[in-house]
């Protein structure tokens, strides 16, 4: 049966609800906002004010040599910052949640979006895919018409897309026509990297190192092909017994793979150490089918999702120790792009889009279809986003390079979240 859109007039304390635009309310009307749109943690009943992003810094004890403003520009450049400011920066940033709103939608497509992935240079561009294979590369901070590539319609869904790390001109695509290739923006394809030549396999996923110049790629049997960007294939393997739903390479060690399936496991594998289908490091069991599983930034955590309730969070020093297990309904449905759980690029945290599961321990009447925001070290929900106007189910949150942007697939449509401050700006 096909997900039902439910009632949603009962809105939940956690919840943060956009409101009618600022351009239609006096200026009265706007003065509460702040308190009318906190959104709350469990336990929390603190309020924020429009100086929230600077709230989790207050109580910090900064040594005189330490320079706030000079450790802010250390963490928009990605360098390392102290621990004690690292957390009070993930707090703030946690608090300017209550101010983000939807202010960019675009519905490209005749068929749903499958894939999206941020430009890693220009912080407001990013490319999404479609199930018809469409391909749409957007900058949301112009007005010029976003560049559109036509797909082949049925059978050209696109699993997995990445940019070119050496040259952002170009990405990566795999896809259900049965390739892994390197195209332009023009709609040329660069080189053809795996082709399966019939319409009864196909690749679901791939990820690119630009420090080891390789491309992986997994299929719909349970292989796993490892080229490098000359197209020249280095093995070609059958890892898992079914569908390999998603590759990922560890950011810091790029010769770190993990790989899960649908087979109900997720598989850790040392890229110099292949030898055969029994020469991973860990196999990690899972209880249902997983759809991703996703390195942290910082590569020392792995996030899995499965097809039903469950996110679990490992520890990449500590892979014999049980996972910490987040309970959270994004069961499986036939026609909805699989929700996927990603990690924050600077913090940690953990995003996803919530389908509300009535057999689930926790499910309320009238739950809704919100983007739930954990805490990556305790698992406890942060925060909760959810716009009255785009109540589908979000099967796809990815933050910008930048960490200030979040992008959300839901259906047709492809969403733009940011602080309406900024939003207002652009």
């Amino acid at each position: 049966m096909a997900p039902r859109k439910r009632p949603e007039t009962q809105k939940t304390p956690e919840v943060a609800v956009r409101p009618k635009s600022k351009r239609s309310r006096s200026p009265r009307e706007l003065e509460p906002e702040a308190k009318k749109l906190c959104v709350k943690g469990p336990g929390s009943s603190r309020r924020f004010d429009s100086g929230c992003l600077w709230a989790g810094l207050a109580s910090l004890q900064v040594p005189p040599s330490c320079s706030i403003v000079r450790a802010l520009h250390h963490h928009k450049l990605g360098n390392a910052v102290r621990p004690s400011l690292q957390q009070g920066l993930q707090q703030a940033f946690l608090h300017s949640l209550a101010s983000y709103r939807i202010f960019q939608k675009a519905a490209p497509f005749d068929r749903r979006a499958t894939s999206l992935a941020w430009h890693p240079t220009h912080p407001s561009t990013l490319a999404v895919g479609s199930k018809g294979g469409d391909i749409m590369l957007w900058n949301f901070g112009i007005k010029d018409k976003p560049t559109f590539i036509k797909g082949i319609g049925a059978g050209g869904s696109i699993t997995g897309l990445k940019f070119n790390p050496l040259d952002t001109n170009q990405f990566f695509t795999s896809s259900m026509e049965g390739t892994t290739r390197l195209q332009d923006f023009k709609g040329n394809t660069l080189r053809v990297f795996t082709s399966s030549g019939t319409c009864n396999f196909w690749f679901c996923s791939l990820d690119v190192s630009a420090r080891s110049r390789m491309v992986v790629t997994g299929d719909n049997v349970g292989h796993v092909i490892l080229l490098n960007m000359d197209g020249r294939e280095l093995w070609n393997l059958r890892m898992h017994k079914k569908k390999v739903t998603h590759v990922a390479l560890n950011p810091c060690c790029d010769w770190f793979l993990a790989t899960a399936s649908v087979d109900q496991t997720v598989k850790i594998w040392d890229l110099r150490q292949v030898r055969g289908k029994s020469s991973f490091l860990h196999s990690l069991p899972h209880s249902h089918p997983v759809n991703a599983a996703c390195f942290s930034p910082d590569g020392a955590q792995l996030l899995t999702t499965d097809q039903k309730s469950e996110l679990r969070v490992y520890s990449a020093s500590q892979w014999d120790c049980p996972p910490s297990l987040i309970p959270h309904p994004h069961r499986h449905f036939q026609h909805l792009t699989p929700i996927k759980a990603t990690w924050h690029p600077r913090y940690n945290v953990i995003v996803v889009g919530r389908y509300p599961d009535p057999n689930f321990k926790s499910c309320t009447p009238h739950e809704l279809r919100t983007i739930d925001v954990f805490d990556g070290n305790s698992g406890k929900m942060m925060y909760q986003l959810y716009d009255p106007e785009s109540s589908g189910i979000i099967s796809l949150n990815e933050f910008n390079p930048m960490g200030d942007t979040l992008a959300s697939v839901m259906g047709y449509h492809i969403l733009i979240w940011s602080q309406e401050e900024a939003g207002m700006r652009t």
